[in-house]
């Protein structure tokens, strides 16, 4: 059954396709691989899972706030527009404006799927391929479950954003191996993992929160990944290379925290757009949460060796440069930690009662 039909906004297309050229590399030396790598690939196949079973998808969600987040977290919290909105109008509004974030998950997530594909075809080493393959198959899931719980819980869906369709665009149609691992292991997924994160951490509704924990266990393996893969590669990079790359990340940092206005949300429930932008842009608790979408994204960068003055320089004007020292690595076990309370917690009782 079409689900057109359950999108706030006329779709312009229902396909999208991206033309590009790039080389697909086979590889006959099967025993080359890099341990830590292996082990990645290993962590992939043991933590697999089925959305069908994982998560309880006979829980509801309030109609009146879907996710049951705090009204701290609505971008114009506070504002005159905001004070003026009746209760039916403001429970419209959260109902939109979580259908709006979530949407930009899913079609985030498509376009995930899409990259590591072609990561699989375009690496050059078969330890990255195999682990790839297994990303595959968690953006399927991803994809599966966002959709799932767009389509049969909110019964609303937003098309993709033109910041994020643009980001994707140059991510996919660019023939270079790793600037596929940069734009999607690296941008797209760090920032994609913080914004998971206020939702597990704010939403008391536990449906929503699980999706979320779940997902994220997975996308910090994804992060490592292209932590692991770009580190060994781009200190063989000409300077000339590496500013290059500097570069690309940087605007595409002021692109991903520039598609946070939610312009569309605005207009679809009837709001003044250039009012709400405009306490969007001036509000602190907005500034905040748009610096801590990238707090796993600069230790990244700074790991993989793209630390020259340029992109220094952007990141402390953007007021995020303090994230550099951050520890990725306790982050991801604790997303797993996470992930495993939430099965516990969802886990029926035994027969004896524990």
């Amino acid at each position: 059954m079409s689900t057109e039909s359950r999108y706030a906004l006329p779709v312009e297309e229902t396909e999208w396709k991206i033309p590009g050229a790039f080389e697909s590399v086979f590889r006959w030396e099967y025993q080359d691989g890099r341990e830590s790598l292996l082990r990645l690939y290993e962590k992939g196949k043991e933590l697999q899972w089925n959305t069908n079973t994982r998560i309880d998808w006979s829980q509801d969600l309030d109609p009146e706030n879907p996710q049951e987040l705090p009204d701290e977290a609505i971008s114009i919290y506070g504002s005159e527009v905001w004070n003026r909105m009746t209760r039916k109008e403001k429970a419209e509004l959260r109902r939109h404006l979580q259908s709006w974030q979530l949407s930009q998950f899913l079609h985030g997530e498509q376009g995930a799927l899409v990259c590591t594909a072609k990561i699989v075809q375009q690496v050059p080493s078969v330890d990255a391929k195999f682990y790839a393959a297994t990303q595959v198959i968690d953006e399927a899931r991803h994809v599966e479950t966002y959709a799932r719980l767009l389509h049969e819980k909110f019964e609303l869906a937003y098309p993709i954003t033109p910041t994020l369709k643009r980001l994707l665009n140059d991510v996919i149609s660019d023939s270079r191996w790793d600037m596929t691992y940069l734009g999607m292991q690296i941008l797209i997924e760090g920032l994609a993992l913080a914004a998971f994160a206020s939702i597990r951490d704010q939403a008391r509704n536990p449906l929503a929160a699980a999706v979320n924990a779940y997902v994220m266990q997975d996308e910090a393996r994804h992060v490592a990944f292209g932590r692991l893969a770009l580190r060994d590669y781009y200190p063989q990079l000409s300077d000339q290379e590496r500013d290059e790359r500097e570069e690309f990340a940087v605007e595409a940092c002021y692109l991903m925290r520039d598609r946070f206005l939610s312009e569309e949300v605005w207009e679809r429930v009837g709001l003044p757009v250039e009012e709400c932008v405009g306490w969007v842009e001036a509000s602190e608790t907005m500034r905040q949460f748009r610096t801590r979408l990238f707090s796993r994204i600069v230790p990244a960068i700074r790991e993989i060796g793209l630390w020259g003055p340029k992109i220094r320089r952007a990141y402390a004007n953007m007021g995020i440069l303090g994230f550099a020292d951050l520890d990725l690595d306790e982050l991801s076990r604790n997303d797993e930690r996470v992930a495993r309370d939430f099965d516990a917690r969802q886990r029926p009782p035994s027969a004896s009662g524990e």
